[in-house]
């Protein structure tokens, strides 16, 4: 695991507390790795999986896992995980807390109002661009692009 990603801030707490320090990082493999798995795997695979993933997320039934795969594309395509915040406070006292999380979410409400009324066939459009990018050399760093902001396209998933 790489901290290529990591982003450290510090500030003055928000309860009054002395330090706060906010680390992002994603813990994504090697650019090496993830390229030579993206031209080995990634680009075959992404078709498959997308093609999959879409058809369960128009159905019905299938929704939940279909919405579950976008969400792993950028994963399948080049091997890149999710961005993880850690926070560390001190307070006035001295003590020390440590949360780690996510990327902060719409309220789930949201989420699937855009995703019935737009993010279903969206994200049709926008997969099926991304894939024809990703077969060409020229298109690759677009796909890429393209790739990880699919999860937000379809439900507003911040990945």
């Amino acid at each position: 695991m790489t901290d290529s990603g990591a982003r450290t801030n510090a500030a003055e707490a928000p309860d009054g507390g002395r330090n706060v320090t906010v680390e992002r990082r994603d813990g994504s493999p090697s650019i090496v790795v993830r390229a030579a798995y993206f031209l080995l795997i990634g680009w075959w695979a992404s078709g498959i999986w997308l093609g999959v993933a879409w058809f369960f997320t128009v159905t019905i039934v299938g929704t939940p896992i279909g919405i579950k795969m976008i969400n792993l594309i950028p994963k399948v395509v080049s091997l890149k995980e999710r961005t993880v915040e850690t926070r560390i406070t001190e307070n006035a006292s001295g003590a020390v807390t440590v949360t780690e999380s996510g990327r902060d979410q719409h309220s789930l409400v949201v989420r699937a109002a855009y995703f019935l009324l737009i993010g279903w066939w969206a994200s049709g459009i926008w997969m099926s661009i991304a894939w024809v990018f990703s077969v060409t050399i020229i298109g690759l760093p677009v796909a890429v692009w393209m790739y990880d902001r699919l999860p937000y396209v379809v439900s507003l998933y911040k990945y």
